[in-house]
C-alpha cells in the first residue's frame, strides 16, 4: 500500500511539472499540510475535497502572486492574462498553467506588433498561444521541443466570419492550435510529405481538436501577411516559423521565415516567432 501511495504522488508530481513546471512542487507542499485536514473532518469525501481545495488555493497563490516575481530574477515576464493594449491570451488556461513567460524584448515586441496591427485595422487584438514556462532554461514546454528560454511565442492567425465576411478575433480552435489551412492542390503539401517519411506526430493536433468551428472561419491572408511582415521588421526576431505552403501564399520572402521541420508539429494552424 505504501508503495502504491509513493508511486501515485510520483505520478502526480510528474504530471503537474509536466503541465506547469511549478504545479508538482505545490502539489509535495499542500501534502505536508494533510495532517490538519485529517483534523478538520473524519468523513473520507470532506477530506478529499478539502485537499483537492487545499492544492488549488495554494496552486493559484503561488501562480499569480509568487511566481512572477520569481520569474523576473530568470529575465521573464508575463503576457498579460486578460486583453491589455491589443493583446491577449487566446485561452485563460494559458496562464494558469503559467505557460505565457516570455523574455522582456519579446514582450516588448508583442506589445508593438499588437499595436501597430491595431492601427492599421482597428479593433484588432492579436491572440497569443503558448510561450514560455517561467523558469530555468532546457526545460521544454510540453508538447513542443522548444520553448525552453523565454525566446520562443506561438500566436493564432487572423481570420474572417465565414458568414458576414468581417474581420474577427476568434479562432476556429480554442486553444489555437489543430485545425489548420490545408495546401491548396498546386502548393507545396509538407504535411503529406512529412507524414509518409513516418513522422506521426505532425499532424496529431488535427486529429485531436474537434473540427466543427473550421466552416465558420476563413484564414485572412492580407492581415495574416501584414502580423508577420511587422514581426519580421523588427531587428530582434530573429526566426519565424510557417508551413511552406502558407510561405508561397502569403508571399513572404524573407530569410527569417523557415520550415520548422518533420519533428515538429505543422504549422499551417499558427506563427511561431523567436528572437536572437
Amino acid at each position: 500500500m505504501k508503495i502504491r501511495r509513493i508511486s501515485l504522488v510520483l505520478l502526480m508530481f510528474s504530471i503537474l511539472t509536466l503541465l506547469t513546471q511549478v504545479g508538482g512542487v505545490i502539489y509535495l507542499l499542500s501534502l505536508l499540510l494533510h495532517k490538519y485536514v485529517h483534523k478538520w473532518t473524519e468523513n473520507k469525501a470532506c477530506r478529499a475535497a478539502y485537499k483537492c481545495a487545499l492544492f488549488l488555493v495554494l496552486y493559484c497563490l503561488a501562480t499569480f502572486l509568487v511566481v512572477p516575481g520569481i520569474a523576473k530574477s530568470f529575465g521573464r515576464v508575463p503576457l498579460p492574462m486578460t486583453q491589455q493594449n491589443h493583446l491577449r491570451p487566446l485561452n485563460i488556461i494559458t496562464c494558469i498553467l503559467n505557460r505565457h513567460y516570455v523574455k522582456l524584448e519579446m514582450s516588448t515586441i508583442a506589445y508593438e506588433v499588437a499595436k501597430q496591427m491595431n492601427d492599421k485595422y482597428p479593433g484588432t487584438c492579436i491572440n497569443y498561444l503558448d510561450a514560455n514556462f517561467p523558469f530555468f532554461d532546457s526545460f521544454p514546454l510540453f508538447p513542443h521541443l522548444s520553448h525552453d528560454d523565454g525566446k520562443k511565442l506561438d500566436l493564432s492567425f487572423c481570420y474572417r466570419n465565414t458568414r458576414t465576411g468581417q474581420f474577427t478575433n476568434d479562432c476556429p480552435s480554442f486553444i489555437g492550435y489543430g485545425i489548420c489551412e490545408e495546401p491548396l492542390p498546386r502548393e507545396e503539401d509538407m504535411p503529406c510529405s512529412c507524414s509518409k517519411q513516418g513522422f506521426w506526430q505532425y499532424s496529431l493536433m488535427s486529429k485531436i481538436i474537434p473540427q466543427g468551428n473550421k466552416k465558420k472561419f476563413t484564414f485572412d491572408v492580407s492581415k495574416t501577411r501584414s502580423l508577420i511582415d511587422l514581426f519580421i521588421g523588427k531587428r530582434s526576431i530573429e526566426k519565424i516559423f510557417i508551413e511552406p505552403h502558407l510561405i508561397t501564399r502569403l508571399r513572404l520572402s524573407s530569410n527569417k521565415v523557415r520550415f520548422h521541420g518533420c519533428q515538429a508539429v505543422r504549422h499551417d494552424d499558427h506563427i511561431h516567432v523567436q528572437i536572437k
